[in-house]
């Protein structure tokens, strides 16, 4: 059906403010990464729709070893020639519909912690580290009385578990929860980095933004 003259000129508008809006949402994407790779590695973007995720990765070759990265799910694990089941590095969750980034945090914590844990653990901002534009980070502590119960029975000889489980601060590495608000994606980060420098850019992990809505039917 042809549509009368005066229609055209307002949905092209239409459809040309919908891109400008996405495009002003969704964070520019990192041109390259933010450190050199390590010697018999290089630098790869990886990019998954269905997860939601783009990430600058090292493929590396060091003769008796092969490493690299790949997308399962939800998930960016990494994975050694030499055999064990690949090791998960980075997730993504989805928020709920009309939830706070916080709010959301605190949920999928809960939700993965025990009971008790989660009642003597609090929510605070991640500081470690170079600030990121345009994330937000988050980590779970001990709330300061459950802190000063810890540290008594800490043996100083040992490293001591995590005090707010597996996905709070971790004692012998880093790890933390991220958000990025710009992305227009409704879905959190969960960050392993570990204690060494990883074989992914932490710095370019880019949440992808939903796609665009359909025009409303005519």
């Amino acid at each position: 059906m042809r549509l009368p003259a005066a229609t055209v000129p307002l949905l092209l508008s239409w459809k040309l403010l919908l891109v400008s809006s996405y495009l002003a949402a969704a964070p520019a994407a990192a041109p390259k990464p933010s450190r050199k790779p390590e010697k018999g590695c290089t630098w790869q973007k990886l990019s998954d729709p269905a997860a939601g995720l783009e990430v600058f990765a090292q493929r590396c070759d060091f003769g008796f070893r092969k490493i690299d990265f790949l997308f399962e799910g939800n998930v960016l694990l990494i994975r050694y020639s030499d055999g064990g089941k690949p090791d998960p590095v980075v997730e993504v969750f989805d928020l709920k519909e009309g939830e706070a980034i916080e709010a959301g945090v605190q949920r999928l914590f809960t939700e993965r912690t025990s009971k008790f844990l989660a009642s003597r653990c609090r929510i605070v901002p991640w500081a470690e580290g170079k600030p990121r534009a345009g994330a937000k980070r988050f980590t779970f502590e001990p709330e300061p009385a459950y802190a000063v119960e810890l540290k008594k029975k800490q043996d100083p000889n040992e490293v001591p578990p995590p005090p707010c489980g597996d996905w709070g601060a971790a004692p012998d590495g880093i790890q933390y929860w991220e958000a990025q608000p710009a992305s227009g994606a409704r879905k959190v980060l969960f960050v392993r980095v570990g204690q060494d420098t990883p074989l992914y850019d932490e710095r370019t992990l880019r949440l992808l933004p939903a796609p665009a809505p359909a025009p409303p039917a005519r």
